[in-house]
């Protein structure tokens, strides 16, 4: 029996503190929700600076308009007109993206760039493809490589600032081996670095080596029969500016839902990004 003056617990407080604690769950939702939406429509009218790497075809290339073509260019044409935003394109080499967005020298980054944990420290991403790594080498060559192990030891060239680097000097360090690493500022110079000795293979997004190859008039061939480590291709934004990314992803619904992406993915035999592979890319636990 409880002493006198001490108040009987109330049976209801656990449902009623569950309530309350629901009730302040949908306000904050429904606040999240109207500022997503606020930022959502802070683009409409205005226009968008677009950082990229217009030398990299599927991807982004100049067509003979020099105009800004391929997968990229695109999509973001596309995400402009569901946004009612104006594009500018400014052409900037690959390894000076990021820095480029930090210094606020444009919005975002449409480049088909590999979402990482080191970037996504940087930068926010939007998922937007999946590719994946491949090699080209001299068509009539003995060298035939189908795995980053078997470039241990060899003269490779890749686009400065690429994630693969990294990718392939850890799968021979593993091997207790090395790799020559040769950087050049597109991939274009890279094919050609190839074609010329300079070096042994070339390492790229498959898609880029595609195109690549299809200009060589047959000198050159894709080595790998598969595609190595999957990625996943983000827009790149500042983490500086949520409202950009929010107005972005708005765009990107919209075009998921009226079937455009669908088509732009077809198009250019690109792989949709599910939710897991974009947190595994990012390294979320």
């Amino acid at each position: 029996m409880p002493r006198a003056g001490v108040p009987l617990p109330r049976k209801d407080s656990d449902e009623e503190r569950g309530a309350q604690v629901k009730a302040v769950f949908k306000a904050v939702c429904i606040l999240l929700l109207t500022i997503t939406v606020a930022h959502a429509q802070s683009l409409a009218g205005k226009t968008l600076r677009v950082g990229s790497d217009i030398t990299s075809p599927p991807y982004i290339y100049f067509n003979d308009a020099k105009q800004p073509a391929g997968f990229d260019a695109d999509l973001m044409n596309a995400l402009a007109m569901a946004g009612g935003f104006k594009l500018q394109f400014l052409d900037t080499r690959f390894e000076s993206l990021i820095l480029g967005i930090e210094a606020d020298k444009f919005d975002v980054i449409a480049s088909s760039m590999f979402v990482n944990p080191a970037r996504a420290k940087q930068i926010d991403f939007i998922p937007y493809a999946t590719a994946g790594l491949g090699f080209i080498v001299p068509a009539r060559g003995t060298f035939s490589p189908e795995t980053a192990t078997a470039l241990c030891g060899k003269r490779v060239g890749i686009i400065k600032g690429a994630a693969y680097i990294d990718t392939i000097r850890k799968a021979c360090a593993a091997d207790g081996k090395s790799v020559d690493i040769h950087e050049f500022p597109t991939s274009a110079e890279g094919t050609q670095a190839v074609m010329s000795g300079n070096v042994d293979a070339q390492a790229d997004d498959v898609a880029v080596l595609k195109v690549a190859v299809g200009k060589t008039g047959g000198r050159l061939k894709i080595s790998t029969p598969e595609i190595l480590y999957p990625v996943v291709l983000g827009l790149g934004v500042s983490k500086q500016h949520p409202g950009i990314k929010a107005a972005l992803e708005a765009a990107l619904a919209k075009i998921r839902a009226n079937g455009v992406y669908d088509k732009l993915v077809r198009r250019y035999s690109m792989g949709v990004p599910t939710e897991a592979q974009y947190q595994a890319a990012i390294g979320a636990q």
